[in-house]
């Protein structure tokens, strides 16, 4: 990690800690206040546990033009995004998404959704629905490994992660603290329930929190349809396509109409948000992941609704391109933030 960008966010945590003004804002207020002195695992920690509100940036009177010029969500984003490279492996590839992420994106997308093409023309001999363009064996062979070796490269990055904040032995009371939470976003609320100011400066908004919630719900409602699918199909041998009233739809139509909506969102509020109050090098990886994430629900929306005729032999290769794309890049763009984030909830709730 840079070692002057830890000098300066070390620098200004101390003003903030000496100041206090912003004590209800979020919970890395009451965290500061809990430390004398900031080691380099105390910012991460509080790098990781700020939701980059920027509430305390506009009440501060600290800020440029003052001689201090405090910018405490813009630094601690600067250590965050840095604290998610360093321990992702391997490092390089993370850095280079911030760099050109919307790139690195489209072009595995339609890499990915090209291969798929080209594997429609070995069709299996009978199937339904998407079974009769690409086998179920096949779709399984295929993103197992890709959907479980991220997880595998998120484990240990969150494990490094740990050691470094200092972190306990997991109790459920902290977990299940974390977890509430991270389910209502309290920490998009400003500290009294108006929101925060990410996209208003002066003025409070809650719309941030909605749409992160919509993103949050939408994405585990589809994560659930994927579930019940799979459950239905090895221990019931109900096998897809599967009827608009059934399970998999109850959930994933709702699901991705949710994270269409939340990814859309988030993606025009952080058009209009001050790149100097994020990490701005990272802006286009981080938008590149928004977006991709938009498309991985539209295309699945698209997909059910064209179900059944030749547009089918489309969007299926482009769906699963942008599907597996997202599981490939999880550990290394924004998509690792909600894994780090509940840990450093995690983490907070044991100092509590």
């Amino acid at each position: 990690m840079s070692n002057e960008i830890i000098v300066e966010a070390r620098r200004q945590t101390e003003i903030c800690n000496a100041c206090r003004y912003c004590e209800g804002y979020c919970s890395v207020f009451p965290a500061i206040t809990r430390q004398r002195a900031f080691s380099d695992g105390d910012l991460t920690q509080l790098a990781n546990l700020c939701h980059n509100c920027r509430g305390c940036y506009y009440a501060c009177q600290y800020t440029e033009p003052h001689e201090f010029a405090l910018n405490l969500p813009g630094i601690l984003a600067e250590v965050r995004q840095d604290s998610w490279k360093e321990h992702a492996w391997p490092v390089g590839f993370g850095r280079a998404f911030d760099r050109a992420g919307t790139l690195i994106a489209l072009v595995m997308v339609l890499s990915i959704a090209a291969l798929f093409v080209l594997a429609q023309a070995v069709r299996p001999a009978s199937g339904e629905g998407f079974y009769a363009y690409l086998s179920h064996g096949l779709l399984v062979a295929i993103f197992a490994p890709a959907f479980l070796a991220p997880l595998v490269v998120l484990m240990i990055s969150l494990i490094r992660y740990w050691r470094t904040v200092g972190g306990k032995g997991l109790k459920w009371r902290h977990i299940s603290g974390a977890l509430a939470s991270a389910g209502r976003m309290s920490n998009l609320s400003g500290g009294h329930g108006d929101g925060c100011n990410f996209e208003q400066e002066d003025r409070f908004s809650n719309a941030r929190r909605w749409f992160h919630q919509a993103t949050l719900y939408g994405f585990l409602l589809c994560f659930a349809s994927t579930s019940a699918g799979t459950v239905l199909h090895y221990d019931f041998g109900l096998e897809a396509p599967y009827g608009l009233f059934s399970l998999p739809k109850l959930l994933g139509i709702p699901g991705g109409i949710m994270l269409c909506v939340g990814t859309a969102g988030l993606a025009w509020l952080k058009t209009k948000a001050e790149r100097q109050l994020g990490a701005a090098a990272a802006w286009g990886g981080e938008m590149a992941f928004v977006l991709l994430l938009f498309f991985v629900s539209l295309t699945g929306l698209l997909l059910f609704a064209v179900s059944g005729s030749v547009a089918v032999q489309v969007m299926l290769p482009l769906h699963l391109g942008t599907v597996l794309t997202f599981f490939l890049l999880t550990p290394y763009s924004k998509m690792a933030h909600g894994f780090y984030r509940l840990a450093a909830l995690v983490r907070d709730e044991q100092d509590k």
